[in-house]
């Protein structure tokens, strides 16, 4: 199953659930598709959405899913991550409508720079292949999620142990 999350935003975000929808339209997509499409006025016809979804359903949602597909917001990236699971984000921009400037856009691009634990996809053309080579592609992805402080005290054990 792939799980579909726009988030809260009162913004649209249509260009994402649309997109969808036509790759499940085409097979592009076989698996079962749910999205929660928040403010979107698009209404996807080959998916199952609901406007929004509980935090314990989202959270089911997320947990059974194959790949969770995110807009750029931290919340909804950060849940799959704490479940193990490498989520492709593709942030709202500002020039289509979705969000006020393009924070989400810059934001994501740091994270996956800095901790190379998500796919972010800028250009919806992308996002296909992604998720068809999506198995390949976190092979060699590490989905832990390590605070600072979490990096500070493995590297300081390590000293402490090459010192002793």
């Amino acid at each position: 199953m792939i799980f579909v999350t726009v988030g809260t935003h009162e913004q649209q975000f249509d260009r994402l659930v649309e997109y969808i929808d036509k790759l499940k339209q085409d097979s592009t997509i076989g698996d079962e598709v749910i999205i929660q499409k928040g403010f979107c006025t698009y209404e996807p016809r080959y998916c199952k959405c609901q406007k929004l979804f509980s935090y314990s359903e989202m959270r089911r949602h997320m947990a059974d899913a194959r790949i969770v597909i995110t807009h750029g917001g931290p919340s909804s990236f950060i849940a799959p991550l704490e479940m193990g699971k490498i989520p492709i984000v593709v942030p709202r921009k500002k020039e289509f409508g979705e969000h006020v400037n393009n924070h989400q856009v810059s934001f994501c691009r740091a994270v996956a720079e800095r901790q190379k634990n998500i796919i972010v996809v800028e250009e919806m053309h992308g996002l296909q292949k992604i998720i068809e080579q999506y198995d390949s592609i976190i092979a060699g992805m590490c989905s832990e999620m390590r605070s600072n402080n979490d990096c500070f005290c493995i590297g300081f054990s390590k000293l402490v142990k090459e010192i002793l």
